[in-house]
């Protein structure tokens, strides 16, 4: 069945892009890409920890605007609303909670964040480990 509403969480590492791309090129529908900025009480994330505050939030919405922009180019969508969310958060939480209170019917993101090497390499997959065994919809990871 196909989904009617596509949730895309973004925390700018490639395969988060490449989930983007990937959901705009399978699904037909509306698609949410969901920035979650990390306030730096939170514990460590793959969203990154970053102050919350105004700024914070527009430089995020900027950044998944310009994905957004690099995913339509490159899979040619048409005629798709696609939406730009800012939250502050723990990253897990944050989507989850978005699935419950949007009508979302299906999730693909990025099995982890961060480049190797890096700390976060190490949290493999932290915050899609915990989206994919929580929530009450299909999860697709791309890797």
């Amino acid at each position: 069945m196909q989904p009617s509403h596509v949730l895309v969480p973004l925390d700018g590492s490639p395969l988060a892009e490449k989930a983007l791309a990937h959901a705009l090129a399978v699904f037909d529908c509306r698609v949410t890409v969901l920035n979650v900025v990390t306030p730096l009480d939170a514990p460590l994330s793959e969203g990154g920890v970053l102050e919350a505050g105004d700024e914070r939030i527009e430089t995020g919405r900027v950044h998944a605007e310009q994905v957004i922009d690099r995913a339509e180019t490159q899979t040619e969508t048409a005629g798709q609303t696609i939406e730009v969310v800012v939250e502050t958060g723990e990253p897990a939480e944050t989507i989850l909670a978005f699935v419950d209170e949007h009508d979302v019917d299906q999730v693909v993101m990025g099995g982890h964040g961060g480049g190797k090497g890096r700390i976060v390499r190490r949290l493999l997959g932290t915050v899609a480990t915990a989206v994919v065994g929580d929530a009450p919809v299909t999860v697709t990871v791309v890797r």
